[in-house]
């Protein structure tokens, strides 16, 4: 059994998880507490929660605002994590960063359907990392307006998409994504990257487990490593 820590920022698109956890298989444990980062005494009790819930790594989803910190900023947070709960940590952002190379995306597109400047927050914490960005596109409506949408969704992730694109990235933690996943790479026809399908990509990765479910979208087609 591989137990993951996801701290979450609100109460959005909380189904995503349970959905993905029935996807990934019975030996994995995807445990989600709401938490808020900035208020380190909450902080503390929830990593301790997790911690006795027997997580082996957490990954940070946040925040609820959809802002994206600088990279360095980022890494301090994740410090913090990691030294609070004894364990490994990342967060959404990186976790976007090391799913691209996963994939072997270098040149990809951001579709938000929030406020420009949190688009091109993420945007620029992507080219931190390495990443090309060959297009931004903000839908400007509130978090979590495309919900459950798979119409809505196409329609944003369409419009983000540029020539030359090998995948696009939907960073929002507020839009319940992953029943359409499938569905939305066919029609794209490339990689569809969203936030909590690569945030418990994240938390398995940090635990060195790969598995395949292709309901998940492509990048969770690799083959798996056998765990001996």
């Amino acid at each position: 059994m591989t137990a993951l820590g996801i701290l979450h920022p609100g109460q959005a698109a909380e189904d995503d998880y349970p959905r993905i956890e029935q996807l990934l298989g019975s030996d994995i444990r995807v445990d989600v507490v709401h938490t808020d980062i900035a208020d380190s005494g909450r902080l503390r009790a929830d990593v301790e929660q997790l911690r006795l819930t027997g997580a082996e790594a957490l990954v940070w989803a946040g925040p609820a605002d959809g802002t994206t910190p600088r990279r360095e900023e980022a890494q301090a947070e994740i410090r913090v994590l990691a030294q609070a709960a004894g364990m490994p940590a990342s967060s959404t952002p990186f976790g976007f960063v090391h799913a691209a190379a996963e994939i072997e995306a270098r040149r990809v597109a951001v579709a938000a359907p929030g406020p420009r400047e949190a688009a091109e927050q993420f945007a620029a914490f992507l080219r931190a990392g390495g990443l090309e960005v060959t297009a931004v596109h903000s839908a400007g409506a509130a978090a979590g307006e495309e919900a459950g949408d798979e119409a809505r969704l196409l329609a944003l992730t369409r419009a983000a998409d540029a020539p030359g694109t090998d995948a696009i990235l939907l960073p929002d933690t507020g839009l319940s994504t992953v029943a359409h996943l499938p569905a939305l790479e066919r029609s794209l026809d490339k990689p569809l990257l969203t936030a909590h399908q690569v945030t418990v990509w994240e938390g398995l990765r940090l635990t060195d487990r790969r598995v395949n479910a292709p309901r998940l979208g492509a990048l969770f087609t690799r083959e798996p490593v056998v765990q001996v």
